[in-house]
């Protein structure tokens, strides 16, 4: 039987932890470029030596001294001495920067090992570092390791093994200022030209970050992304749909034995509407993770974020607020749940309340389709509007943002700092394996659970009749006024309310309150039931400017702590969206 211990895994942002972490846990978390990616305390096991050994990944910090909600809980976690083995992860080609941090975390952990990572990249740009002199002023031992392709692990891992059976290590302590020892030990423990990289990477950034280029060059990054994206999933959504047509005609005749109204259950609503949320969520939703997720390996992701800090501060918002939105486009809860790197509680709960003004992955298929159908001729158009669409989300949450500040949350901008990690090779196997599993595989997963009760539901009150009348039927004829006026219509409402439990659903619900035939194409089905371009218009305002689905609600209310400001973030971006789709209707008249 094996002895089981803790170990904690601690370091700056950016320097590949939560790389290392997956590698010796098998786990799957997600890493990110930029600081605050890692907002909670992940947890996994691995076992080495005959030790088993109980991980936690702690959020990125900066010193011992705290100043935000997740550095409270990593140094919280260190001070309590709770771990068995300490390892801190640096990263190898910038220890100057981190050197501090480790002699103070050395200080204070009874057992301590310090990995640096990216050793690799340090040895090509010419940085030597004497280990054996790093490991003597520290008192601790001392592996390079390589967390992309697992290179040093194993000796980690022994060596963590050796360390928590031996128990307590040599004591460690020091005199006066982290700073200036550390000062001291780099000057003697490292050497090379580090500085090529450094340099290469400020030319570049004097391009990318200039108030002239910057702003545009991210804007034409985007419009590229969405341009592939729109050129690239209409064939395939169209393939699937009709596989999946011809699959269920089959499946139909084969389960002919079935009571009717079985069948129907199973087919036209359960099949039905989870295979319309495949064929249109899925061919877009794999090319876009991938391309976004290459801008956040190579590390322009957070540089689109300090390009856009001038208008975060014109919003009386936090800079920081622009990261959270670039993690809201994957999801709204995880830029919710991001918000916890913003200081101030009055700009945090800014951050929180307009995250949902954010398209997240849910809602840029229903998008791309409304533009492609009705708005847009081709590909290169398609991608033009999906920008400004983008762009006008953006200018909602600024608008929204800076309301919020001079009225409910009054106050001043505080100022903002943001790490910006070197620029990278992206590692397109890692990933093109991260975006398709662990992004398009778990949202379209989660999609398909939420759609198949949704569907199941619709078809009960599509035929349950009351009076002769369907439930649905009196559902959509109560929300009808209510849609005329915002330029839409029942089915519309219903299928945005019922489809609270996920964005993903919304449309295949909506497509379903049509009860049109299954060889129809989306397109017919919307335009025999009265869809124009005013129509699509209003849809895409609405599905920018609405509640937040199901999920995102209950992390705000994990969050905050408070059922008025997740009410408040519940009717706050759909009053907005009720507003301007009833302003585009009567504009439109004119």
């Amino acid at each position: 039987m094996s002895d089981k211990y803790t170990a904690v895994f601690v370091g700056n942002p950016n320097v590949g932890k939560s790389t290392i972490f997956n590698r010796l846990t098998g786990m799957k978390q997600h890493t990110g470029n930029w600081s605050g990616k890692t907002v909670d305390c992940a947890c996994g096991k691995f076992g080495a030596e005959g030790v088993e050994f109980t991980a936690v990944d702690l959020p990125g910090i900066y010193s011992l001294d705290p100043v935000s909600r997740d550095e409270e809980a990593a140094v919280g976690f260190l001070r309590s001495k709770k771990a068995d083995v300490t390892v801190f992860v640096a990263d190898a080609g910038c220890l100057e920067r981190s050197l501090p941090l480790i002699i103070e975390t050395a200080a204070v952990s009874p057992v301590f090992v310090l990995c640096l990572n990216m050793a690799d990249e340090a040895k090509r740009r010419g940085i030597v570092i004497n280990t054996r002199l790093l490991s003597e002023y520290l008192r601790a031992p001392v592996i390079p390791a390589c967390g992309a392709d697992g290179t040093g692990l194993d000796e980690l891992k022994k060596c963590m093994a050796r360390l928590v059976k031996e128990g307590k290590r040599e004591c460690f302590s020091y005199d006066g200022s982290a700073e200036e020892l550390a000062s001291g030990i780099f000057a003697q423990a490292v050497r090379g030209e580090k500085n090529i990289t450094e340099n290469a990477d400020r030319r570049t950034d004097r391009i990318i970050l200039s108030r002239r280029f910057g702003l545009p060059l991210m804007f034409l990054l985007l419009a590229f992304i969405f341009w592939l994206t729109a050129a690239g999933s209409n064939y395939p959504s169209m393939m699937l749909e009709t596989v999946f047509a011809r699959l269920g005609l089959w499946l139909r005749g084969v389960t002919g034995f079935l009571p009717a109204w079985l069948r129907g259950l199973l087919f036209d609503g359960v099949y039905d509407t989870m295979t319309c949320v495949i064929a249109v969520m899925l061919p877009p939703m794999a090319i876009f993770f991938p391309l976004f997720t290459l801008l956040e390996d190579s590390g322009l992701l957070p540089r689109a974020a300090v390009c856009s800090d001038c208008c975060m501060r014109c919003a009386k918002a936090h800079g920081k607020m622009a990261l959270t939105i670039c993690m809201g486009f994957g999801c709204n809860a995880v830029g919710v749940t991001a918000a916890k790197i913003i200081e101030s509680p009055r700009e945090r709960l800014i951050a929180i309340l307009t995250n949902a003004f954010t398209p997240c992955n849910g809602r840029f298929p229903t998008l791309m389709l409304m533009i492609t159908l009705f708005l847009a001729s081709n590909s290169f158009d398609a991608a033009l509007l999906l920008c400004m669409v983008i762009f006008f989300s953006l200018v909602v949450t600024l608008l929204v943002s800076r309301l919020l500040a001079e009225t409910a949350l009054k106050g001043r901008a505080s100022s903002t700092v943001i790490e910006l990690p070197p620029y990278r090779r992206p590692r397109v196997l890692s990933v093109l394996v991260r975006s398709l599993l662990d992004r398009t595989v778990f949202v379209l997963g989660r999609a398909a659970a939420a759609a198949a009760p949704a569907g199941a539901v619709i078809w009960l009150m599509r035929n349950i009749n009351i009076g002769g009348i369907s439930i649905l039927g009196y559902f959509t004829q109560l929300l009808e006024p209510f849609g005329r006026a915002m330029g839409l219509d029942g089915c519309v409402l219903t299928g945005f309310i019922l489809g609270i439990p996920a964005n993903e659903i919304v449309l295949p619900i909506i497509l379903t309150c049509y009860n049109a035939p299954a060889a129809m194409s989306v397109k017919e089905v919307l335009v025999s039931n009265g869809w124009t371009a005013k129509t699509a218009v209003c849809m895409i305002v609405f599905c920018i400017c609405h509640f937040p689905c199901a999920t995102t609600l209950l992390t705000i209310k994990k969050e905050t702590g408070s059922l008025k400001q997740t009410f408040m973030s519940f009717w706050l971006p759909a009053m907005v969206g009720i507003v301007l789709c009833c302003a585009i209707n009567l504009v439109w008249r004119w």
